[in-house]
């Protein structure tokens, strides 16, 4: 009698899992990212979507849309808070005018690895100022990995300071960025990344910062000579999503699609972790002369960069600064 029991409340279970996988509505959802298809944000959307259509029995289907066929960062941004596009991925840096408290991220030397930078945002820190993009008109999901950036440009390698001087420098159009960046001697220049090809090749600009992944993924080794491993901003990525689209979702929709980005954020960063050490022997090969800011140059440039770092303090607000290094010394004494 148990047996029959038993049995016939799993043939009840298993009808509502098959009833529930059915009540999937079919969706589009259109996914925009900027770097180039063959690059770890094309490779961890794709994986994104095979997630997503697995989970739903292909009733959500997820566009893979990079290259920034759908703008830049900012443009689709905009675009999700006006409900006119479902999904991105890009950095946290170009939310800063959406939410004051992403420039956190754009602190320079704030973190010193990926250890401390895995705990810090997948923590308390992380979530709380994933939560300010909400009340903005986006849901921001998950973290991902968009990696250490360091220098490069066309004048001459950077060993010192001083020689930042003059460097006619590409940055993102965020003003922490333009201020550190004017603090160390360069003329800062905001630009789209989406623009930043053809102003290095142009000459328009004589250098950028970026991980090695993007140097390699972009080419910009066709257009610039020295790097530089400075490590100055541990950059990540936002998978965000457009309140509007998602407020009109069920629990299980929503729950599908953050599963999945955590998935995919796991893949990703170890993903682009490999790639960094193979990008940066493949910028050797490729001719790039590589040098390594010394730990005393760096030291000089933190330097240089306090008052930034006081109006990032400032900006964010002080309570959620002080969390941060709070959170930091706590990471740091449990390793």
């Amino acid at each position: 009698m148990r047996i029959k029991f038993a049995l016939g409340a799993l043939a009840v279970l298993m009808a509502a899992g098959t009833v529930q996988a059915q009540d999937f509505k079919p969706r589009i959802v259109r996914f925009g990212y900027g770097l180039v298809d063959d690059s770890n944000q094309g490779r961890a959307v794709r994986l994104f979507a095979k997630e997503v259509e697995k989970a739903t029995g292909g009733k959500m289907r997820v566009r893979a849309i990079g290259n920034a066929s759908l703008g830049s960062d900012t443009q689709m941004q905009q675009a999700l808070i006006g409900g006119a596009q479902e999904m991105m991925v890009g950095s946290t840096a170009t939310l800063v005018g959406i939410a004051p408290q992403m420039a956190l991220w754009d602190t320079p030397f704030l973190i010193n690895n990926t250890r401390e930078a895995d705990a810090l945002l997948d923590g308390p820190v992380g979530d709380k100022v994933r939560a300010t993009l909400e009340p903005k008109g986006i849901v921001g999901l998950v973290y991902w990995e968009n990696g250490f950036r360091n220098l490069t440009n066309n004048k001459h390698p950077v060993t010192k300071l001083e020689d930042m001087n003059g460097i006619k420098l590409r940055v993102m159009q965020n003003n922490v960025f333009l201020d550190s960046f004017k603090a160390l001697g360069a003329n800062a220049v905001p630009l789209p990344f989406s623009e930043l090809f053809t102003a290095l090749e142009t000459k328009a600009v004589d250098g950028q910062e970026n991980p090695f992944n993007t140097v390699v993924s972009s080419k910009f080794y066709e257009v610039q000579k020295y790097l530089t491993i400075t490590n100055h901003v541990y950059s990540p990525w936002m998978v965000s999503v457009s309140k509007k689209w998602w407020d009109g979702l069920s629990k299980d929709e929503q729950k599908v699609l953050l599963d999945a980005a955590k998935t995919a954020r796991d893949f990703e960063r170890k993903d682009t972790r490999d790639e960094a050490t193979k990008a940066l022997a493949d910028l050797k090969a490729k001719g790039m002369q590589v040098n390594e800011l010394s730990a005393a140059e760096a030291g000089r440039m933190r330097d240089k960069l306090t008052q930034v770092n006081a109006t990032v303090a400032s900006n964010v607000g002080l309570d959620l600064w002080k969390q941060t290094q709070d959170e930091l010394v706590k990471i740091r004494a449990a390793k």
